[in-house]
């Protein structure tokens, strides 16, 4: 009987945990579709920003007067993690960790060896590992929480800050790892260099042909506010981005644990009834043990 008892209560637990994943599942699944939405609206209006900056910037060359698109020998720089606040999302946060280390030991390992890495996590998860893992670089924590609200605003004081940091000399290059969506079953950990701007490979560049764009009022004051803006709304689209990617994550997950949480079930009910098979049997055997020796008596 004690075995039986064992058997129900894990019955019990696995039903309860159960209910819990096919809960986060839903919730999951709703937050998805409006962090999907944000994402898909939003992608194809700053990637084409993007690629009208990088144009620019390299047809212009050093007629562009904006700091934002100059290089310099990297001898400061800030890796910007962005994960999730919250667990439960498979392999999520780790792929995205895993692809900002890769950045930090493959471009800017001299960096930080020489003491000049700082990391800015974007995210609890991201914070928690980077403050314990890599303690001789500088982690700014001061934008974890950055998640509870998405707006351009908000968003807008992390890349302000750090444009400001590059435009003075604070860092001469910033890279972002982050998650990106595709649906709800596939996310990609990605790394992109944010500052400086890239610039684009220039078809005719051979030839000399260089494309000739025309300024109103002026290339100077389209630059102070073109560039900006296009730069803080891509940074919006690393957040936008990951964000998606934690909800299909968790959604996916849950799906996963709830489909191994019912085969389980079904492993534990055969137990149960094989247990509980076994001890009628033995009950019975007992029963006509007890009649024959009566009888024989």
């Amino acid at each position: 009987m004690a075995n039986l008892k064992i058997v129900r209560d894990r019955i019990k637990s696995v039903s309860n945990t159960q209910q819990i994943t096919k809960a986060m599942k839903m919730v999951s699944a709703a937050k998805l579709r409006r962090a999907q939405t944000a994402i898909q609206q939003m992608r194809p209006y700053a990637n084409k920003l993007n690629e009208m900056l990088r144009n620019i910037l390299s047809n212009l060359g050093d007629g562009a007067n904006t700091s934002f698109g100059i290089e310099r020998p990297v001898k400061k720089a800030c890796v910007v993690v962005v994960t999730s606040n919250r667990g439960l999302c498979g392999a999520f946060n780790s792929n995205v960790i895993k692809s900002a280390v890769s950045t930090i030991s493959s471009k800017y390992a001299e960096v930080r060896k020489e003491g000049n890495l700082t990391i800015l996590p974007i995210g609890k998860k991201g914070f928690e590992f980077f403050k314990k893992k890599y303690a001789d670089c500088n982690v700014i924590g001061d934008h974890v929480e950055m998640f509870s609200d998405l707006s351009f605003e908000n968003i807008a004081v992390v890349s302000q800050y750090l444009m400001d940091a590059f435009a003075n000399g604070d860092y001469d290059s910033v890279s972002v790892s982050y998650g990106r969506f595709k649906n709800a079953a596939m996310q990609f950990a990605e790394a992109e260099q944010w500052l400086p701007v890239q610039k684009l490979e220039i078809e005719g560049e051979s030839s000399g042909m260089v494309a000739d764009y025309t300024f109103e009022p002026d290339m100077q004051t389209l630059l102070e506010q073109l560039v900006p803006n296009i730069l803080q709304t891509t940074f919006q689209k690393y957040l936008l981005d990951t964000h998606a990617s934690e909800h299909g994550a968790r959604m996916t997950a849950m799906d996963k644990a709830t489909e191994n949480a019912q085969d389980l079930l079904k492993d534990l009910k055969l137990s149960y009834n094989k247990a509980r098979q076994e001890a009628i049997t033995a009950e019975i055997l007992e029963i006509v043990g007890g009649a024959a020796a009566l009888e024989s008596a």
